[in-house]
């Protein structure tokens, strides 16, 4: 390839300088005749005179050889092969411009326009390319400038300040009581807790279908236990929200307060313990944008937010009962203070529709999931995105965070579970779950012993944790399965589904309240 090169270029060279021939060069000058004495010292050897056609040592001229020439020529087109010119055809005739150089040739296009930019830089020498060089370490200074300028931080209010002190001093205890249970279990001998684990495994392995209820006329979006279990709350594509004793499956509440499918029902974390009856113990939210507070007293809403203008994804309690987390499809999630009934936090960073939302055991931490297919990990105290969850290849649905606080898993329409490491920041395992979109994920609430996913492939599957090791399959549904739940005290599993029932399935058939 140089040879054909080093040919090609010798031929256009020589091409060059035969358009370029100067004038025919004047005859010689006559020689002139020397003397009878010079011709006798020439011919005895005493004189020597070089004769024209004879090597002579000449002096160096100004004149550059060919091997220079093509030097040169390698040099230019390399020249143009590093120069850097815009891409916009524009741009290209705006540089011209500035040149002198006309900005369009007949028959040329903007290909063409490019390498005859190119090349007038080549040709333009050093001074030329110092200055192109220079102009666009400007434009990248500017454009840095710009940049830096057009990052965008949400001004929030002082009490947002406040809520983020509250969080941390609320998360730190939390999280050292976390750590020092998880030293204390690690103290125990290996096989003690290797026996604990199949132990564990072979209980679940005998899950089965406790019981089935009709809850509505129209599918049923979600389902969620009390913190005593003792009831579980369904909302529905009908508008409404119900509530059901366990394990009997009675109705105890109608919650009427909706005109649009509700998306999930939460119960307070101090629900049928530290909250009165009559005080806020369940939040829903619904697709036109609507938060409702209700009570167990109460079959209509005793409070709510200002309505949203988008569509509530999920709606979350913070583990304290003090804060709501909203996804909205507004690509953006909101932190709500329910005790001074104020928005705190608008938070965007995701670029298409935030689905689902989780808390952090310790409250330190929430996990949003999204439409654009990834998972974004937030510090509350601090409002930063600690850690981005991007390997999903379609929307991701469903994120949990696990109980021991340094695990998260995330579910998609692309039929995978992923499970995620918060301190290697990496992902360990990638489950090929389900055969369709995964709706929901759950950790077993006390340990996190095991999980549960549910799919639209209209069944539910248990999983060791954190090994993902699958232990059991439980079907049953008609119809896609939209939401699951673990009971507090590790009783039950409620799925419910696209055919409008909610399934209760235990370890015994034959247990009781």
């Amino acid at each position: 390839m140089a040879e054909q090169a080093y040919e090609r270029i010798t031929r256009e060279l020589a091409a060059q300088k035969q358009q370029q021939q100067p004038a025919a060069p004047q005859a010689p000058p006559p020689k002139k005749e020397v003397s009878a004495a010079v011709a006798a010292g020439i011919a005895a050897g005493n004189i020597n005179i070089s004769k024209p056609d004879s090597d002579r040592h000449a002096l160096p001229d100004d004149k550059p050889s060919q091997n220079d020439v093509l030097l040169a020529e390698f040099e230019r087109r390399r020249k143009m092969r590093d120069i850097a010119v815009p891409t916009d055809d524009e741009a290209v005739k705006l540089r011209l411009r500035e040149l002198g150089h006309p900005t369009c040739l007949f028959g040329e296009g903007p290909a063409d326009r490019r390498d005859r930019l190119k090349q007038v830089y080549a040709e333009g020498g050093s001074a030329l390319l110092k200055t192109l060089e220079a102009g666009q370490a400007d434009k990248t200074e500017v454009k840095e400038e710009k940049e830096v300028a057009e990052l965008w931080y949400h001004e929030g209010p002082p009490e947002l300040k406040t809520a983020r002190e509250w969080i941390a001093n609320y998360s730190l205890p939390k999280a050292r009581q976390r750590l020092a249970a998880a030293r204390e279990y690690y103290t125990r001998p290996d096989q003690e807790r290797t026996v604990e684990r199949q132990a564990i495994s072979n209980k679940l392995r005998k899950y089965t279908n406790y019981g089935s209820q009709v809850g509505d006329t129209r599918p049923l979006s979600f389902c969620e236990f009390s913190p005593d279990s003792s009831m579980l709350a369904t909302a529905s594509w009908s508008g409404l929200c119900k509530i059901w004793s366990v394990p009997d499956c009675k109705q105890l509440r109608n919650l009427r307060g909706h005109n649009e499918r509700v998306c999930n029902i939460s119960w307070h974390p101090g629900s049928c313990s530290t909250q009165a009856r009559s005080a806020l113990n369940l939040v829903s939210g619904s697709a036109d944008g609507k938060v409702r507070y209700w009570s167990l007293e109460s079959d209509t809403p005793i409070g709510q937010i200002p309505d949203l203008e988008s569509r509530v994804g999920r709606v979350r309690f913070h583990p304290s009962g003090r804060f709501l987390g909203i996804s909205c499809f507004d690509n953006s999630w909101r932190l709500w203070d329910i005790e001074a009934a104020s928005e705190l936090l608008f938070q965007e960073g995701h670029s298409r529709e935030v689905y689902g939302i989780s808390f952090h055991p310790d409250g330190s931490l929430v996990a949003t999931s999204s439409l654009d297919a990834t998972g974004r990990v937030w510090d509350l105290r601090t409002g930063k995105c600690i850690l981005p969850l991007q390997g999903h290849v379609k929307d991701v649905h469903a994120i949990e965070f696990a109980p021991n606080g340094h695990h998260v898993v995330t579910g998609s329409e692309d039929s995978s579970i992923k499970l995620w490491d918060l301190r290697n920041r990496r992902c360990e395992y990638t489950l090929p779950a389900h055969t369709s979109l995964i709706s929901g994920i759950k950790y077993q609430p006390s340990r996190g012993d095991f999980m549960v996913s549910a799919s639209y492939d209209n069944s539910v599957k248990i999983w060791t944790a954190p090994g993902c090791i699958p232990l059991k399959t439980l079907t049953g549904h008609e119809g896609k399965v939209m939401s699951v739940d673990i009971s507090h005290d590790d009783k039950y599993i409620a799925t419910s589904s696209y055919d409008r029932t909610f399934k209760l399935w235990c370890l015994d058939p034959t247990v009781t309240a």
